[in-house]
């Protein structure tokens, strides 16, 4: 009996597979507008969600059973190759070693989101770009925002954790105000992303550095003036 039920919804799961690959196929226009011709670093890319940029994959885990990697093949008959296996918030590059780092629905697994911006800021020369899922779109839609408060919180006391989950939630205003309470230069955005629509996007100046890097969240929130590099 299942055999049969898995065999009349097999052709319906593969319709669904090929229409999602035609709309992963979609570019963000704006997403590339800044970083097309450059070469970077992208932090957990993936098949079902692919930008095609000129970037090294950079994923915490090498492996291809994970949860990430079964969903890719669920949902694009394959995986993205991973580069280099490392932290993401804890590049194994020199400073500005790369023209920018990039990541789409990412920023929101890490516990301490400002480690992982300062330290993209400390890769990019020139540009750090996040699509982010917007709070009011997505499964967290019932969460309240985090504050900035509480992310400098939680970076002050170097706060950690291997539990894999959206440890973080934003709308386009509250992230840009994250960004300028410690010190990032935000010089553009897209609210709603141009690609699925369930997030926005933020474009960083990683060419100015907050005087401040990961050693002082409370003075980097105070910052007016960013030094250049």
């Amino acid at each position: 009996m299942k055999a049969r039920v898995a065999a009349r919804l097999e052709p319906l799961r593969v319709r669904v597979v090929f229409l999602w690959s035609l709309l992963t196929r979609r570019d963000s226009k704006f997403v590339t507008s800044y970083l097309r011709g450059l070469r970077g670093v992208e932090i957990g890319a993936s098949a079902h969600n692919r930008y095609y940029l000129d970037a090294i994959n950079v994923d915490r885990w090498g492996g291809s059973d994970t949860a990430y990697k079964r969903q890719e093949r669920r949902l694009a008959l394959r995986t993205a190759k991973v580069d280099l296996v490392a932290p993401g918030d804890e590049l194994p590059f020199k400073d500005d070693a790369v023209d920018f780092v990039f990541s789409s629905h990412v920023i929101e697994h890490f516990p301490d989101p400002i480690r992982a911006l300062y330290e993209w800021v400390r890769v990019a020369r020139r540009y750090v770009v996040l699509v982010v899922p917007h709070r009011d779109r997505t499964f967290d839609a019932e969460r309240p925002l985090s504050t900035v408060d509480e992310l400098l919180s939680r970076h002050r006391e170097g706060f950690t954790s291997q539990e894999d989950l959206h440890w973080s939630v934003w709308t386009c205003e509250s992230f840009i105000e994250l960004c300028e309470r410690i010190g990032l230069r935000v010089v553009d955005h897209l609210d709603p992303d141009d690609k699925f629509g369930n997030g926005f996007a933020i474009v960083i100046d990683a060419s100015i550095t907050p005087a401040v890097l990961r050693e002082d969240p409370e003075a980097a929130a105070g910052l007016d003036q960013p030094a250049a590099r």
